[in-house]
């Protein structure tokens, strides 16, 4: 019982700590931005509102919560030693890796920099150096680098069960530029969380802790005899990606393993610097490099792949669907191909226009799912309801608007820099 009451209090004291401290209300605020910055770029290229960013931060917020407490109770196990100047090292990190791409705000690029640093630093002797500068190096010297891609591979594993769970709320079409110089559909995945963590770390002296743990974490050993204290540490995770040839499905699940995997190699590289510091190095460039190889993978597989969301001669090809329209209810699915419509073959919107209007309160639609087979669908139609039944098409060559598929850095997002250009025109529009 006094463990529990101990265990409680002390979560009490971190969690106020995570509410004083900025860093978790600058996630939720980048957040933010972030879902603004998709919904014009929505309404520009298709004149609708696909998301309603309330419900996705509200659900965002949760999910993260979630995320947390598992993460934390997995730490708690694993003995990640952490201290409030950990803290401001990972996010002032993070807070500059991310002015040049927003997806760098993932803390294996701060935390595996850090290492590299920490390394450089041991090579230079700073005996006659300034205060100010024997205190950081000392400050940098004493980060559980380890530790630290511990809790990077628990997070990364936590945002590949995130993605597998939550991947088809998280992703937007786009129109984007494709090779020589044809527009072709797309979608970002995009999902941010922000995840606040309640970490157990030893406690300097006997009574710093009104009790001591009834379990050993796996790394410290003896470190944790004086006790335990439990610090606040609000961390973010969250990815982007861009496919021209995949289903959103499928490339949330090619997304969820390869975080996965990340995340189980990295487990056994810190485990291992954990045991023998000299690995902290080699740890730290994993780090880097494997999450980089991931993105390096990613964009090299759709450069070599042809683009699916594109028109043929069997007929139009659906991009994505409104929620909440006649298309959304009779079940028609992004990378499908609209066949027939009242008995009409379509192979253009101005053909797909007259199908619709031959029966105003009635059609008949004949599609083709995913493996090509013939799918027969019927619906009365009603006043006041989307012109062609909620459907997105992949853009054709009367298409003016393409989205911005380059990565946008923090800078671009607060200054809400440019999301849509204008097709054969150097203007854009936000």
């Amino acid at each position: 019982m006094d463990i529990a009451m101990e265990l409680l209090r002390q979560a009490g004291t971190a969690a106020l700590q995570l509410l004083i401290q900025p860093f978790y209300y600058i996630a939720v605020l980048l957040i933010v931005l972030l879902y603004f910055r998709q919904t014009r770029m929505e309404r520009k290229l298709f004149h609708v509102r696909l998301q309603v960013w309330p419900i996705l931060l509200v659900r965002t917020l949760v999910s993260g919560l979630a995320a947390g407490i598992v993460v934390s109770l997995a730490a708690a196990f694993i003995g990640v030693m952490i201290t409030p100047e950990a803290i401001y090292w990972i996010w002032g990190m993070a807070a500059i890796l991310v002015l040049f791409r927003v997806r760098f705000l993932c803390f294996a690029y701060s935390v595996g920099l850090l290492g590299i640093l920490q390394w450089l630093i041991g090579w230079f002797d700073l005996s006659g150096s300034g205060e100010w500068i024997k205190a950081t190096a000392e400050s940098l010297a004493s980060l559980d680098i380890p530790g630290l891609l511990l809790l990077v591979a628990l997070m990364h594993a936590a945002e590949s069960l995130l993605l597998r769970r939550q991947g088809s709320r998280i992703v937007s079409p786009m129109f984007l530029e494709g090779k020589r110089g044809r527009l072709v559909g797309g979608f970002q995945l995009q999902g941010y969380w922000p995840v606040p963590l309640l970490l157990l770390v030893p406690a300097h002296t006997d009574s710093a802790a009104a009790a001591l743990l009834p379990w050993t974490p796996l790394f410290g050993g003896d470190i944790w005899a004086a006790g335990f204290t439990m610090i606040g540490l609000p961390m973010v995770i969250g990815f982007s990606e861009v496919t021209r040839s995949l289903l959103p499905g499928q490339q949330v699940k090619q997304t969820s393993k390869g975080l996965l995997f990340y995340s189980l190699l990295l487990i056994l590289i810190a485990g291992a610097a954990a045991w023998w510091p000299p690995l902290t190095l080699t740890a730290a460039l994993c780090a880097l490099l494997l999450h980089e190889a991931m993105v390096w993978i990613s964009s090299r597989r759709e450069a070599q792949s042809s683009p699916l969301y594109v028109h043929d001669d069997r007929g139009l090809r659906v991009l994505a669907v409104v929620p909440g329209t006649p298309a959304d209810e009779l079940g028609i699915m992004a990378g499908e191909i609209l066949y027939k419509v009242n008995g009409h073959r379509v192979r253009t919107k101005e053909e797909l226009y007259e199908a619709l209007h031959e029966n105003s309160a009635f059609c008949k639609l004949e599609v083709l799912n995913h493996e090509g087979q013939i799918k027969f669908m019927q619906r009365a139609r009603f006043a006041g309801e989307h012109h062609q039944l909620g459907v997105i098409l992949a853009p054709d060559e009367r298409a003016d608007y393409y989205a911005a598929s380059k990565p946008a850095s923090l800078l671009d997002v607060v200054r809400r820099e440019r999301t849509v250009y204008q097709r054969d025109s150097s203007s854009f529009t936000q």
